[in-house]
């Protein structure tokens, strides 16, 4: 079996009871990743701080939205996608990636039409962000015990994979510099980019999976975003 390539992400932070010991799980390991952040938590000049001292270690970071509240494709209400992308890219300053990465939420990591809603999307087209979906979610904020098995197995599972954690409170971050170990020794090579097939839209272009992603309307289903 050839080993498998992996980005490491991280969602939902920072947290100062989870992030600071993530990152030194990474520099000891030398190496890099990216944490897609919650608006909301960057308001806080100490979760704000963890952000910063990620970003100067060489990881990137990412945009999840300011509230988490839930995939944006079940939003209707006019304004959305500025108050939970929008507000929270304003806050990054010069912790911005150049392809302003952002991620929707899930809902437990599923993937499907419930990503996005179509303002969404023609905010994320206008303001030339790049989308970061993912192929491995092991579930480590439910199971903060069992996730490395199965994130191993999910790894494993394809030559590619994009890997998502979580640098929550819980418990199961203190796993991680085992689990890293465990893929170190299966050869697994690490990368901080991300595949075509986990990118439905780089820098404002739209990819033709991105209609898979987006909540149908009154328009077309295939209609997209024009190139920008």
């Amino acid at each position: 079996m050839t080993a498998p390539e992996v980005t490491l992400t991280f969602d939902n932070g920072p947290e100062p009871d989870a992030t600071p010991g993530v990152l030194d799980v990474l520099r000891r390991r030398g190496l890099r990743a990216t944490f897609f952040v919650i608006g909301s938590k960057m308001a806080d000049p100490a979760r704000r701080a963890l952000a910063e001292r990620a970003h100067a270690e060489g990881h990137w970071i990412g945009n999840h939205g300011f509230t988490h509240s839930g995939p944006l494709g079940a939003r209707h209400d006019p304004g959305h996608a500025e108050a939970e992308i929008g507000r929270t890219q304003a806050l990054f300053g010069n912790l911005s990636h150049p392809d302003r990465l952002f991620r929707p939420v899930g809902g437990g990591g599923r993937i499907g039409p419930h990503l996005l809603s179509r303002e969404a999307r023609d905010h994320l087209a206008a303001n030339r962000h790049t989308i970061v979906l993912w192929s491995a979610v092991p579930g480590d904020w439910r199971d903060p015990e069992g996730w490395p098995e199965r994130a191993l197995a999910q790894c494993n599972a394809k030559p590619r994979a994009v890997l998502v954690l979580h640098d929550l409170p819980g418990g199961a971050m203190r796993h991680l510099d085992a689990f890293l170990g465990r893929l170190i020794d299966l050869g697994a090579r690490f990368r901080q980019d991300f595949p075509d097939d986990c990118v439905p839209m780089r820098r404002g272009v739209a990819a033709a999976a991105l209609q898979h992603h987006v909540t149908p309307g009154r328009e077309a289903a295939h209609d997209l975003p024009p190139n920008h």
